[in-house]
């Protein structure tokens, strides 16, 4: 019997957080939420089919949290008509929510669009749902509602809610089933994804933070890459000018957003010696080194001048705003075809040491669709991420290759002779580590750690101050996911 999917319209403005959480309390409430708040952002490349799911109205909290905070899409396409879909169907059909718009939106639908035509046993249905914030809300919404998708994009700081509310399938099962071999895939990508040595969460969309450079400034000032942050400082005037445009040039560009702010500031943190939390959920905001950190960020800002916090970091560095910005391998493929300058990457500057986290998104499995249904929709996710897929996903992104032999084959060395910006993130992935538990294991954990960080780039507030005030907020907040993690690993 096919199923009936309720149909998301693209999200243009926040929902309240209370209204959210009401909405949940009730499955007819839930239902009426879905309809107003959901993606129909739905770019859907074949037929619309549903997904029954049951799940703990808890996670919708923490997902309507942080979207709350989070940033609105408005590049959404409108859905297509279930019915008009439908006729086009073959096979099973898997109904997948996916997060990304623009040059990374037409590269992921194309990959839909070869799935389907490579075989006639799944159709998987793309749906563009609006940003990871906002997936995971709709999510949250779908689940209370019983109308989950079958498969979805989460990013690096949502999955690990969803595991914890047993949402989503361990994927070892249907690895074996499929022939996938574990090992095939990057290491550091894959293992992110294990919980109680069971893969959740399969590497796709995976990256780390680049720095950027405007080559052409930096030969007119006669600068070097630099290679240490202290560098920033030293040179940052040289860097600092007049833009095409008449405004005002900036040596480097904070990152804005809650969420992203604390991504680019991990590693900076790490290079000072400093480090968010350890593995033992520990806050360690208050030491020496993190304190530093804090203040180097916010001098660039409030002291040297040297910096600014732009709405859109892509933006003022594709404008010549900016000389310099920390931005993920995702925004390379974007920036290499609309600046007007030669760009340059290179690895993260160091301190005291080398910095450097992965992020990025994973794909992940719902268990109340049916048997056929999940194997239907893991048959779209090995495609996605196995080597001629990762090979076309990375070539037109910027994102990294998530299997071993993409990053060495034929396509994609020559790749990288002709666009060496690409290869830098390769190089630089061995010194990466996992990102800290406080941002992508506690919920909200990255939204309240980027609310800390704008008190210090943008109201320029004490340190100290905010970060003792940070440190005890996720102490209190880690609390209940020991707990939860702890019960999770004894259900298995």
């Amino acid at each position: 019997m096919r199923r009936t999917v309720v149909s998301i319209p693209s999200v243009t403005q926040s929902v309240h957080r209370r209204q959210f959480l009401a909405a949940i309390a009730a499955p007819v409430a839930a239902l009426a939420l879905l309809a107003a708040c959901g993606g129909g952002a739905a770019t859907t490349a074949s037929a619309s089919s549903g997904g029954a799911s049951s799940s703990a109205a808890g996670q919708a909290s923490t997902a309507a949290a942080a979207t709350s905070a989070g940033s609105q899409s408005s590049a959404a396409a409108p859905a297509t008509s279930s019915a008009a879909a439908a006729a086009g169907a073959k096979g099973v059909t898997v109904n997948y929510w996916d997060a990304f718009s623009g040059t990374n939106g037409k590269a992921i639908q194309e990959l839909a669009k070869q799935f389907n035509s490579s075989q006639s046993d799944v159709t998987v249905n793309y749906q563009f749902q609006g940003s990871y914030e906002e997936v995971a809300q709709k999510i949250a919404a779908a689940l209370a509602a019983h109308q989950a998708p079958d498969a979805a994009i989460l990013s690096d700081v949502w999955w690990t809610k969803y595991y914890l509310d047993d949402a989503i399938l361990a994927l070892d099962p249907f690895l074996k089933q499929e022939r996938v071999d574990p090992t095939g895939y990057v290491e550091s990508f894959y293992s992110e994804g294990v919980k109680n040595g069971k893969n959740y969460w399969l590497p796709f969309a995976r990256s780390t933070p680049l720095f950027y450079y405007n080559a052409d400034v930096f030969t007119q000032a006669g600068v070097p890459p630099l290679k240490t942050w202290d560098d920033l400082v030293s040179v940052g005037p040289k860097l600092m000018g007049t833009a095409a445009n008449g405004a005002q040039r900036y040596a480097f560009a904070n990152a804005n957003g809650n969420s992203y702010i604390a991504w680019v500031f991990q590693p900076l943190n790490w290079a000072f010696g400093g480090e968010y939390s350890d593995a033992d959920f520990k806050m360690h905001f208050t030491d020496e080194a993190t304190i530093a950190a804090g203040q180097y960020f916010s001098d660039l800002v409030n002291k040297q001048k040297l910096a600014n916090n732009p709405t859109d970091v892509v933006a003022a560095f594709n404008n010549g705003l900016t000389a310099t910005a920390l931005m993920s391998t995702a925004s390379l493929a974007g920036i290499e075809q609309t600046s007007k300058f030669k760009v340059g990457t290179s690895f993260l500057p160091t301190e005291k040491q080398f910095g450097c986290c992965t992020g990025g998104a994973g794909m992940t499995l719902f268990k109340s669709s049916p048997a056929a249904t999940q194997q239907a929709a893991f048959k779209w996710m090995a495609f996605a991420t196995g080597e001629a897929s990762t090979i076309y996903w990375s070539q037109n992104t910027g994102y990294m290759p998530v299997q071993k032999s993409a990053l060495t084959s034929p396509k994609m060395t020559d790749f990288y002779t002709k666009h060496p910006n690409f290869k830098t993130a390769v190089d630089q992935l061995p010194k990466t580590r996992p990102q800290d538990l406080a941002r992508v294991a506690i919920p909200n954990g990255d939204q309240i750690i980027g609310d800390a960080l704008g008190q210090l780039v943008i109201k320029n507030q004490p340190v100290s101050s905010v970060f003792s005030t940070l440190q005890s907020n996720l102490t209190t907040k880690a609390e209940p996911i020991i707990r939860e993690l702890a019960a999770r690993a004894k259900s298995g």
